[in-house]
């Protein structure tokens, strides 16, 4: 017995430097675990233009590199990933009850979309401890290098010009999947990185957002609207194909196609260009869009080869065999009037411009599961959206602790295990 106790001590004795070495370790894992819940947990403020971030400490060397009607956007550090960010604090999402509308739809559908083709929702916090306090919503998300205005300027060959097309209409398929459809693209909101990868940014209008010819003012780019957008009428999943076709053609010229004033100027600038549609068309519109559409001046228009002649492009491809002709033949599908004469989406992706690149798993990509079926129809007043986007910010925090990837919500089984 005498000498077990004394192997027992020997043991005690020989393992007591190793046994206080873990000890150490522990202590620096916790400390920094301690550390990094703390810094994750804390603000500090500066002055953004006219704004002022308040961030977490792990987002460092904030910088801004855009704004617009929805926030104001930031490059920063992110010292947890180690890695460059953008961060976009939402313009006053509680201002009225469309702005609010709009950021709650933001955020719930930048959760659930997981597509190479649209931008990924890395963070999103807000600085307010509590619902009463609760003001300011901060979207954090992966950092291009540019957005297609830049690209525009550009003198691109067939290969880059066809290839951040097939993108965009992946994105928007994968969007069109989880019936998200967009309405309002424009080279703004649709960004890149040097090595010709190509993210949609936002998620457009929410369908009760749609206005007709005669009733609001100028307010934002209405450039890349379809017609169907501009006169009121109904829509299909088609009417971002035309949005597309006036990017494309923008690229292709190196100026806005229909550089329209107002909705009514807009119109006219389709018209001049395109002709004016059929009566067959006119008949869809309603009756004082009509009296007003059918009392304009009526335009031959001009043919495709007259508005995107062989010397705008670059020159034929020898390696992909892309030719100017086949980029003007897809232009000639997509910017049609008369969206039931409009090519489809999926029509455009096998389209020969297009199919070099046609990739299964990037264009068939299982659809985001859109947790709220009634997004776009919800009503509420400012403080129910208030609280609803709060909801949203506090689950994303839950998400974020039980180490839920982005994009796909916890399945039943994660949840009880």
């Amino acid at each position: 017995c005498s000498q077990m106790s004394i192997s027992a001590l020997c043991l005690i004795w020989a393992l007591s430097p190793l046994v206080t070495f873990l000890d150490a370790q522990k202590a620096v894992i916790e400390d920094f675990a301690m550390n990094k819940n703390k810094r994750e947990r804390e603000f500090y403020s500066l002055d953004v233009g006219d704004s002022t971030f308040t961030v977490l400490k792990r987002y460092q060397n904030l910088r801004p590199i855009g704004s617009g009607a929805q926030g104001i956007v930031c490059s920063a550090y992110d010292q947890n990933l180690e890695r460059n960010v953008a961060i976009k604090k939402l313009s006053r999402p509680f201002q009225n009850q469309t702005h609010a509308k709009r950021a709650y739809r933001e955020l719930v559908l930048m959760k659930c979309v997981n597509h190479k083709n649209i931008i990924g929702l890395l963070n999103v916090f807000t600085p307010q401890k509590s619902l009463e306090e609760f003001q300011d919503v901060y979207l954090v998300m992966e950092l291009m290098d540019a957005n297609l205005c830049q690209v525009i300027q550009m003198e691109l060959d067939h290969e880059r010009l066809s290839y951040l097309l097939y993108q965009m209409l992946c994105g928007i398929k994968h969007l069109h999947a989880a019936g998200i459809i967009h309405r309002d693209l424009k080279p703004s909101n649709i960004v890149v990185k040097s090595d010709c990868t190509l993210k949609i940014l936002d998620f457009g209008l929410a369908r009760t957002a749609a206005t007709g010819l005669l009733m609001t003012p100028y307010v934002v780019t209405r450039y890349y609207r379809a017609p169907e957008v501009i006169l009121g009428m109904g829509y299909q999943a088609n009417v971002d194909v035309w949005s597309v076709g006036c990017i494309v053609a923008e690229m292709i010229r190196g100026s806005v196609l229909f550089p329209g004033t107002d909705h009514i100027d807009q119109w006219n600038k389709v018209i001049e260009q395109l002709g004016t549609p059929s009566q067959e068309f006119l008949m869809k519109l309603n009756q004082s869009v009509r009296t007003y559409v059918e009392n304009r001046p009526r335009y031959a228009g001009y043919s495709f080869e007259k508005l995107f002649p062989d010397v705008l492009f670059p020159a034929d491809s020898e390696h992909n065999k892309l030719k100017a002709s086949q980029a003007r033949d897809l232009l000639s599908k997509m910017l049609v009037i008369d969206a039931s004469k409009r090519i489809s989406v999926d029509e455009a992706l096998q389209h020969p411009y297009i199919n070099v690149w046609y990739d299964p798993a990037e264009v068939e990509a299982p659809p985001p599961k859109i947790t709220d079926k009634q997004l776009d129809e919800r009503e509420h007043t400012v403080e129910e959206w208030k609280d609803l986007i709060y909801k949203e910010v506090c689950e994303w925090e839950e998400w974020t602790k039980n180490g839920v990837i982005r994009g796909q919500p916890p399945p039943l089984a994660q949840v009880q295990q």
